[in-house]
């Protein structure tokens, strides 16, 4: 192995979601999971594109909180957008995961958001986790979330 600097990763900050539609992205999170808008904003420019990558482009940008994580959303404009999605199982594509009480009352929730279920909620067999119903759902502009529900002696606890 290199030998290197020592450093130190304090803490996760945020999670962060490019979205086709900042208003239907807010609907999602706040209107159908309970998420708290904590502010909105743009940003562009030099600053922008130093940061992300994304030069002339212009980001109408909100953070909401949910279950004490922060998520920010991002509506690029100003940029040709790929107009296919990737898929969860492409490399390099990340997902957000979320415990939950009812699985299936919130699938059937989300789902008038546009969100869709990748199957059907499958049970961990065996390990730490056994038990735990999972699955994963994608949303109108691809991004996922893995919905994770306890077995009820867990969430008793």
């Amino acid at each position: 192995m290199t030998q290197h600097t020592s450093i130190h990763v304090r803490c996760a900050d945020h999670v962060g979601f490019a979205v086709a539609s900042l208003d239907d992205a807010l609907r999602f999170w706040i209107d159908g999971l309970g998420a708290q808008l904590v502010r909105t904003g743009e940003m562009g420019g030099e600053f922008l594109g130093q940061v992300t990558g994304a030069h002339g482009a212009q980001v109408r940008m909100a953070i909401v909180s949910l279950a004490d994580q922060t998520i920010e959303l991002l509506e690029y404009r100003g940029l040709d957008r790929p107009t296919v999605p990737a898929k969860p199982f492409d490399p390099g594509f990340a997902h957000l995961a979320f415990v939950v009480d009812d699985i299936d009352a919130l699938l059937a929730r989300i789902a008038t958001y546009g969100w869709k279920a990748q199957g059907i909620p499958q049970s961990i067999a065996s390990g730490a986790r056994a038990g735990t119903r999972v699955i994963y759902v994608v949303g109108p502009d691809g991004a996922t979330i893995e919905f994770m529900q306890p077995p009820a002696s867990v969430q008793d606890l």
